[in-house]
């Protein structure tokens, strides 16, 4: 199934991934980030370099971009395990493509591909592929669109939901970033039915959890799309079970309480409202026992 409207997946292919097809370079300037004046462009140059990498595909030696270790700084973490960077961000370096033949993977994914996989994307994706000038250095605009070129990739050879679902996290979390509260919601309700389909049948870890923190995942992002009582299931499950660490119990316990906080906050509102209206009805009726 096919995880990207149509129409993206022809603008991906037939433009390289710019959405704009204007010209052949990607802009480096980005609404969202100027805001928050967290990323300078000059000082992300001197923390990047360039990586050698052979496509398993083509066997194109290109340069991937990299980021020097220690680089770069977190501001914060959110109850989903997305990371909040100043001065450069690495999710927008977390996919390399090889501009040859349109192949394109998470980074830790790229080398460990099949040969029959391979010749998939020889037959799917490179005939239609058409390259790019990427910048030396990327921006969020240009980070989702590496994003959903590597999803269509993982689409089309057919990967395990647990590398769909950490390609749409990731994807999900560009669009908060570039406070798109409705694209982020869709992808994360995508990563969400693909961490269930990897919970049900793979074996742990996957993408790098245990089966607590997955199951704490799951019920976060249910929470976050608004399914509060399977959310609530996910979390007692995690709470209750004896051999989850104590440090994934707790975090499943603030968010429980903080749906049934929500839920509280919810009914006196709705209370409040069923209040208003029966006042509404008196003050209409109570003129004609005047």
């Amino acid at each position: 199934m096919i995880l990207i409207p149509m129409f993206d997946i022809i603008i991906i292919l037939i433009s390289g991934g710019d959405t704009d097809m204007l010209d052949n370079t990607f802009s480096t300037s980005d609404t969202s980030e100027n805001k928050n004046q967290l990323y300078d462009e000059d000082k992300q140059k001197l923390m990047l370099y360039n990586k050698k990498i052979t496509c398993p595909v083509c066997s194109t030696v290109f340069n991937a971009r990299a980021i020097k270790k220690s680089s770069y700084r977190i501001l914060k973490k959110d109850s989903d395990f997305f990371i909040r960077y100043s001065i450069i961000n690495p999710y927008f370096y977390d996919v390399w493509v090889c501009n040859r033949c349109g192949y394109a993977s998470i980074k830790n994914d790229f080398e460990r591909l099949s040969d029959f996989d391979a010749n998939i994307i020889r037959i799917e994706i490179s005939p239609k592929w058409h390259s790019k000038n990427y910048p030396e250095v990327y921006n969020l605009n240009l980070a989702i669109q590496r994003y959903k070129l590597s999803l269509l990739n993982y689409d089309i050879i057919k990967a395990r939901s647990s590398k769909k679902a950490n390609n749409l996290i990731k994807l999900a979390w560009m669009f908060r970033l570039k406070e798109d509260k409705k694209s982020e919601l869709e992808y994360l309700n995508y990563a969400l039915e693909n961490f269930k389909n990897a919970y049900y049948n793979e074996n742990f870890p996957i993408s790098g959890m245990d089966i607590f923190t997955t199951m704490y995942l799951i019920g976060e992002l249910c929470r976050r799309t608004g399914k509060e009582e399977e959310s609530l299931i996910w979390f007692g499950q995690v709470i209750t079970a004896p051999t989850a660490p104590q440090k994934i119990k707790n975090m499943a316990r603030d968010q429980k309480d903080l749906i049934k906080l929500n839920i509280k906050d919810t009914k006196s509102q709705d209370n409040l409202g069923d209040d208003l209206k029966d006042n509404k009805k008196q003050s209409i009726f109570s003129k004609f026992h005047k």
